[in-house]
């Protein structure tokens, strides 16, 4: 069997969040065939049926280089992940989270509309770091804003939506603290709207991923901001930061951060299989570091392993998975990971492309068993009368088939 490791841009932790997502519990009786393999937010950055089990935390050490990590399950709180998730950091541009949860409210409250224009100061075409490049002077809509902050990290698309709202920076900030006092957000103090370096601007892991639930709960109507890949503004096309937007693995937001105080950090959600994680990373010391840590086991469509199928028109079949396979492990597992196919053998034809045959499981101390289901590559008809015939007789003067 191939097995093919490379890095995915997707990464981090969150793998052992999309492990847990798609952590299946073994249903069938099957006579096995068996392998096993062992296998500055705010500066400018650089661009039968499977039946699943229920999320199960994570046991032993997690070889993450993040100094504060938290994952849970949006559905019933669970934590999976927990390492230092109530101390203080500085949030960088994941602060910008707040300033959003505060444009959103207004929103939904009727205060203010999409389509408002706001005007674009001096303050705020100077602000540093990341920039949504507005034009001084210029009216902008609060649409185009909102992307100019979510999707492009533009601290000026930040303060023009400040000072439109709210009369002043200040004045928003002041909005900012109030409401995360009043959405629970106990270990939290906001001093700007970006998310630049200030000794009074700090959130934990824990009220950022507080933030991030009650964001895409109470509006679920924004939220698809967060999804956005990339957005074009004055003529400048930016992508969004976040990395496992890239990948097929259900990511759907929030929002990177970086300043060098900070390090670069990662507020994200996933949502699959009706079921959703939320991952917060602080403190990594590279965007390649927030980057690299899962691993891609197996790519959709790729050969894991060849079935053998019985009266076919052809001998065997390749097993793929419907989609891709991506594990999370701690280094010092990584060497006793063992990877092993099972099906009912041999095959009997016909055999339909996508028809489920079997399962790989993926195994390895101090991690739950993760598994996908095999399904066939391509269709394989069934032998005609004469043929079933000699292989019949074959198999019964021979043993063999």
């Amino acid at each position: 069997m191939r097995l093919r490791w490379f890095h995915s841009v997707a990464g981090l932790t969150v793998l052992a969040m999309a492990a847990c997502l798609t952590l299946p519990g073994p249903a069938f009786a099957v006579t096995p065939k068996t392998k096993a393999v062992p296998g500055k937010g705010a500066q400018a950055e650089p661009r039968g049926k499977a039946v699943p089990a229920p999320i199960q935390p994570i046991i032993g050490p997690i070889d993450t280089q993040a100094k504060h990590a938290l994952v849970i399950a949006a559905e019933t709180g669970a934590v999976l992940l927990d390492k230092a998730a109530n101390e203080r950091i500085p949030p960088a541009s994941m602060s910008k989270v707040m300033t959003a949860y505060i444009v959103f409210d207004m929103l939904k409250q009727g205060r203010a509309k999409l389509d408002d224009e706001l005007p674009v100061s001096e303050h705020a075409w100077r602000t540093q770091g990341s920039k949504m490049f507005v034009p001084i002077g210029a009216r902008i809509k609060i649409d185009d804003l909102l992307r100019g902050m979510i999707v492009q990290s533009g601290n000026d698309a930040c303060v023009v939506l400040a000072e439109g709202l709210a009369g002043s920076e200040a004045a928003f900030v002041d909005l900012m603290n109030q409401k995360g006092q009043q959405i629970g957000l106990t270990n939290s103090h906001f001093a700007d709207v970006g998310g630049l370096p200030n000794p009074d601007h700090w959130m934990s892991a824990r009220d950022l991923a507080a933030l991030a639930l009650r964001t895409i709960n109470d509006f679920p109507e924004y939220y698809h901001y967060y999804g956005e890949k990339d957005y074009n503004f004055n003529n400048i096309n930016q992508g969004n930061r976040n990395p496992l937007l890239y990948k097929d693995i259900g990511a759907d937001g929030l929002k990177t951060g970086h300043t060098e105080e900070a390090g670069y950090s990662l507020l994200a959600s996933v949502h699959r299989d009706k079921r959703r994680i939320i991952l917060v990373l602080g403190g990594l010391p590279s965007m390649k570091a927030r980057a690299q840590e899962s691993e891609r086991l197996f790519s959709a469509g790729e050969k894991v392993d060849d079935a053998e199928i019985w009266l076919g028109t052809e001998p065997k079949v390749a097993l793929t998975v419907g989609r891709d396979l991506v594990v999370t492990l701690p280094r010092k597992s990584r060497k006793d990971m063992k990877v092993t196919v099972t099906y009912d053998k041999p095959v009997p034809a016909p055999v339909k492309k996508g028809q489920e045959i079997g399962r790989v499981s993926v195994t390895a101390p101090d991690v739950a068993p993760i598994e996908a289901p095999l399904v066939a590559a391509t269709d394989v008809d069934r032998m005609g009368p004469f043929g079933r015939m000699a292989m019949v007789a074959a198999n019964l003067i021979w043993g063999k088939h």
